[in-house]
């Protein structure tokens, strides 16, 4: 699976603790080899957001991501659970 990020994206990642930014990068290599791999609790979304879906990175941290093209996942957002889905 391909990754490509948004610019909204790219800035929140930028703002994160460094031990959180660690984390995603290690929970992005697993993403790339299994999108469905347990370990991030992937699942599809609802509500406003029901084209979308979300992986753990940490405790609260997701990440939001749309998975509608062919073998390229877009990372669209990353927050607090809270954050992302009021």
């Amino acid at each position: 699976m391909r990754v490509t990020t948004t610019k909204k994206f790219d800035k929140k990642v930028k703002n994160l603790p460094k031990k959180i930014q660690k984390e995603l990068a290690r929970r992005l290599t697993i993403f790339m080899n299994d999108v469905h791999d347990p370990f991030l609790r992937t699942h599809k979304l609802s509500g406003k957001l029901k084209d979308l879906w979300s992986f753990s990175v940490s405790g609260d941290i997701r990440v939001v991501f749309d998975m509608s093209y062919r073998e390229v996942a877009i990372l669209i957002d990353i927050g607090s659970h809270s954050d992302l889905y009021k």
